[in-house]
């Protein structure tokens, strides 16, 4: 039994915390804020959030409000919000509102950063806006594995000839993170988003009753996700699964735009129309595209889009919020199953169901040890 014991503590325990206290020794290059480390450390629900949302999706100030509300959203569910961005050459998970305000109101434009970025922009000291991409590959270097924003990047209209295809695709490919969003934005050719998708081995599944796809201004694009999910739960369980395959995939979970918020299809498609063809016009190219149409729809439409894009950003935040509680949830009740059962088995040699049909067998190790976690919320306490 005593070797068995050492056995035990030597190969599990030890090497546990070993495990632990690497998996949170952050790359050299990655700032994760207090808040934000204590989260991952504890397995509290974190919602990853892109900042490209901030520095190129919307003007100031609604860029900072968004931002912030957005945050709040996130906190009011029980998760913590983790806004990603590169200040000063840094890459930093997790900003204060002070950061926050600054990066919003930049007189410089900050650079919109993708993996191709970020050694240029981290070895010139440069203020970068994270894409869904470079969001993506920063959360599952530490260890989020939930992101919520607004809309995927894809292929773009005519992508089929300029093969315009978005990094966003790629980069979910191959990081094991799930993107909450409203699917696709609208203004990209969903269709081919889609088979792209597939090619890179993520599930797609839509959030709701039916397998309808968003098209990020309206709810439904006319074509279909291979699945749906109707509960927190469910995305939850869908996401844990992916982890214990250890596919190194990702998910996009598409949440269809509240019907209340939604904009008429026929309007939107117009002005998207409209604005690809000033941009063709304007000789706009590259990761400018985008940002141009946006800003474009935005005035067509005399700002309604941006009424739609905030409601629905911050729909996803909470459903993203809403996901990773439940995630949370889970991984606690396998880690606390697993590690019972890998302390039984490593003190027995079997099973605690082989065992159940064998002679009881009592084992006291001097004492019992458990670890609680409080996150307290008052400024001081009595």
């Amino acid at each position: 039994m005593q070797t068995k014991l050492a056995y035990f503590l030597r190969n599990r325990v030890y090497a546990y915390f070993r495990r632990r206290m690497s998996s949170f020794n952050y790359n050299s290059c990655i700032d994760v804020s207090q808040e934000v480390s204590e989260a991952l450390r504890s397995h509290s629900p974190v919602v990853a959030l892109e900042s490209t949302i901030i520095s190129h999706g919307m003007p100031y100030p609604a860029n900072l409000q968004t931002a912030l509300q957005v945050e709040e959203v996130i906190r009011n569910q029980g998760a913590v919000p983790a806004t990603i961005a590169v200040i000063k050459g840094r890459v930093k998970v997790g900003l204060d509102q002070e950061m926050l305000s600054e990066f919003a109101s930049l007189k410089t434009p900050a650079v919109k950063t993708s993996r191709r970025d970020f050694p240029y922009v981290l070895s010139k000291g440069l203020n970068g806006g994270t894409t869904v991409a470079g969001t993506v590959i920063v959360s599952s270097a530490v260890g989020i594995k939930v992101f919520a924003t607004g809309g995927l990047g894809g292929v773009h209209r005519g992508g089929e000839m300029t093969m315009d295809i978005s990094a966003d695709l790629t980069e979910l490919g191959r990081n094991p993170v799930t993107v909450v969003s409203s699917g696709i934005k609208s203004i990209l050719d969903i269709d081919r988003t889609l088979e792209y998708l597939e090619t890179q081995g993520v599930c797609v599944v839509t959030y709701g009753q039916n397998k309808n796809f968003p098209s990020f201004y309206t709810p439904e694009s006319g074509l279909e996700a291979p699945y749906n999910v109707e509960t927190p739960a469910e995305a939850a369980a869908l996401i844990e699964k992916l982890l214990q395959l250890r596919l190194n995939s990702g998910i996009l979970l598409a949440v269809p735009i509240p019907e209340a918020e939604a904009m008429e299809g026929g309007e939107i498609e117009k002005a998207i129309n409209t604005a690809v063809k000033e941009a063709e016009d304007h000789g706009i190219r590259g990761k400018e595209v985008t940002p141009f149409i946006l800003n474009q729809v935005i005035s067509l439409t005399g700002g309604r889009s941006l009424a739609s894009n905030i409601a629905l950003i911050k729909n996803n935040a909470k459903v993203g919020a809403q996901v990773a509680l439940e995630l949370a949830r889970i991984q606690k009740n396998s880690s606390l199953q697993s590690s019972s059962e890998g302390v039984f088995q490593s003190l027995h040699g079997t099973s605690v169901e082989q065992c159940a049909t064998k002679s009881p067998l009592i084992v006291v190790i001097g004492g019992s040890v458990l670890d609680s976690v409080v996150a307290v919320k008052e400024t001081s306490i009595l």
